[in-house]
């Protein structure tokens, strides 16, 4: 093999792998962009809910948001209590 056709295989091969490395920045980025619209649209629906809700039942949704917050505040804990601990980590990340 040739040193020129052994620079036009390695140009190549770099070639295709940054068309991949490429392909799938864009796959990640639509992805990204997908889960935001989902999640705008879930925010939107419950705030549709709460919304009809607050109409039909007035409080509703100030009793919603307390429910939310204490919910928020279990999982928290719950989190942070399920944690591993990995003795590497900083005391303040643990």
């Amino acid at each position: 093999m040739t040193p020129d056709a052994h620079n036009s295989d390695d140009s190549d091969d770099q070639r295709r792998r940054l068309e991949r490395e490429k392909s799938l920045a864009e796959q990640i980025n639509s992805l990204r962009r997908e889960d935001e619209v989902l999640y705008n649209i879930l925010a939107l629906d419950v705030w549709a809910l709460a919304k009809t809700m607050d109409e039909f039942h007035p409080g509703f949704w100030a009793a919603f948001m307390k429910n939310r917050e204490k919910a928020l505040k279990r999982f928290m804990e719950e989190m942070i209590r399920s944690k591993p601990t990995d003795p590497k980590r900083p005391p303040f990340l643990k």
